[in-house]
């Protein structure tokens, strides 16, 4: 929603003319629906859900909740053009809920990824019969009064969803709902959504879920005709921020085979982030968007996932220690991915370009950009032209193939012959200098409240250092402290707590937090051989 806006329910408890008790409930007005032909609309104009799934946890921060990281991580989001949250796998943290609300973010409220038989020997499993009614009830009850939340979800990639018990658990759990809102449809994220499916089958769901299986979304309405579809969980696309491996328009599948050990990857744990790496599973990021954005009655989709985690390091095992599935790394820093659904999910103008210019003398380089709002794009090398390219039929981006000489690239973006964009490329000489970027200058006194501070490493030119990987020394002074740093490389054991971090390819953050008393705050960063900075702030 663009521009959502809450309103405020005032319920008084009156004894003898006098108010003892007040309480006051957000409440958003909004109506929606999902057709099996025309997908879904909001607020009766035709809408695509363009959603990601995402863990709980905050990166540096940890798991315990911060409303500002929270609020951050939406920020980043809704500036790529997403929609929707999928809360994944559990119950969400409220201030995560009354986030979206604020936001115009819609979520699908996530309730259970077992039911009856586990996935690992302690899991919900051992406590699902005794408690999933008490606790469904209180989640629903918690959350129905949020505007944001239009999805229930019983349940992620059951184990049972061959097992007849299908047959009498999701119909129970799909009562539980409805016998405390009607109001929103039921759905299951299922990874084997065929019509072997004992969920589906059970006719407990509202919505079909579908977990990947991208090729198969075309042909639904053969498989499950009259019913409405969703995308629960999508594209699983794996990239490490920064890296590139040629040639980048060869899929590689990491892993191939659940059966044997990986071996076939970077010695380095390193996942190329042209989006052509994919694990058996899922897609590349363009693979499922080319089809979702194809069909209407696609009603939409949550992509996993819209930042990086801890855990799940695939394709990797240790030393690698999260995720390398989002959109975004740990730190919150975009992959290069990120622009090209900020090119399809948005109007604003985009023309991205990409990797960095800093190679061997005539290695063969693949440059690609994704762009918009344009019909075609000219590359240069130090003035020279290297011939435009245009997307077309389903593309999603243009590619030249070129060899490494140093200077500039420089990208120019047209419409009707008119100039809309131009972006440029610099060969980095060597680190020289730091450079500190605040996301909030100005921050509460409220020992809570925090200010994201990227950290880029800039040649003497003031070009970033595209592989730079300094050791960064934060000092803060004031009222506030370092909560935290990070550079988002899923593979580094540097502490999220210390005073200092390594960079990943030109960048690193440092997270400051308030103090409960207002004043001047003063962030150094420092680097042996490079020429530092400093970052006045201000907490009241």
């Amino acid at each position: 929603m663009k521009n959502p806006y809450l309103y405020k329910v005032v319920t008084q408890l009156v004894m003898n003319g006098q108010v003892i008790d007040e309480y006051t409930t957000s409440l958003g007005i909004r109506y929606f629906d999902f057709d099996e032909d025309k997908g879904f609309s909001l607020n009766g104009k035709p809408m695509k859900i363009l959603g990601v799934c995402d863990h709980h946890d905050l990166g540096a921060l940890g798991a315990a909740v911060n409303t500002r990281a929270l609020e951050r991580q939406l920020q980043l989001l809704k500036e790529m053009g997403c929609n929707g949250i999928r809360t994944s796998h559990n119950p969400p943290a409220p201030e995560l809920l009354d986030l979206c609300d604020k936001m115009g973010f819609i979520v699908m409220d996530e309730a259970f990824d077992c039911w009856e038989r586990g996935k690992v020997r302690y899991d919900y499993h051992l406590f699902f019969k005794q408690w999933h009614k008490k606790d469904l009830e209180d989640q629903i009850l918690r959350d129905r009064n949020h505007p944001s939340v239009f999805i229930w979800s019983i349940g992620n990639e059951i184990p049972q969803q061959t097992d007849t018990a299908a047959y009498r658990i999701a119909p129970d759990l799909a009562a539980i709902v409805h016998s405390l809102d009607r109001t929103r449809p039921i759905t299951t994220a299922n990874d084997r959504p065929d019509t072997t499916n004992k969920i589906i089958k059970s006719g407990a769901l509202d919505l079909i879920g579908y977990n990947y299986h991208e090729y198969d979304y075309p042909t639904f309405h053969t498989r499950y005709p009259g019913k409405k579809f969703i995308a629960t969980e999508t594209t699983s696309g794996l990239e490490t921020r920064g890296h590139y491996d040629m040639p980048s328009d060869s899929i590689r599948i990491w892993p191939s085979r659940y059966d044997k050990p990986f071996t076939e990857g970077n010695p380095d744990n390193t996942v190329s982030a042209y989006d052509n790496v994919r694990p058996r599973w899922g897609s590349t990021h363009e693979m499922t968007w080319k089809i979702m954005k194809k069909y209407d009655f696609l009603s939409g989709m949550f992509i996993w996932t819209g930042f990086d985690y801890l855990g799940e390091p695939t394709p990797y095992t240790w030393p690698s220690r999260s995720s390398y599935f989002g959109i975004l790394d740990l730190a919150g820093f975009p992959k290069d991915v990120y622009y090209m659904y900020q090119s399809e999910w948005t109007n604003k103008t985009v023309l991205h370009i990409f990797p960095h210019w800093n190679w061997e003398p005539g290695k063969v380089v693949d440059i690609w950009a994704y762009y918009n709002n344009a019909d075609e794009v000219e590359l240069f090398l130090n003035g020279k032209s290297l011939g435009i390219k245009k997307k077309t039929g389903d593309d999603l981006h243009v590619m030249w193939r070129l060899k490494f000489e140093p200077g500039t690239l420089k990208a120019v973006s047209r419409k009707n012959g008119k100039v809309v964009l131009t972006r440029e490329l610099h060969t980095a000489g060597a680190p020289a200098k730091i450079e500190l970027i605040a996301d909030r200058k100005n921050i509460k006194a409220d020992g809570r409240d925090l200010s994201f501070v990227t950290v880029k490493i800039l040649d003497k030119d003031g070009n970033i250092a595209p592989t730079a990987d300094n050791t960064i020394s934060f000092k803060v002074n004031g009222q506030a402290f370092l909560a935290g740093v990070d550079n988002g490389d899923p593979v580094s054991h540097e502490s999220f707590r210390a005073d200092s971090h390594k960079a990943l390819n030109g960048l690193a953050l440092g997270i400051i937090q308030a103090t409960e008393k207002a004043g001047s705050i003063t962030v150094t960063a420092s680097s042996k051989g490079l020429q530092g900075a400093t970052l006045l702030l201000n907490s009241k």
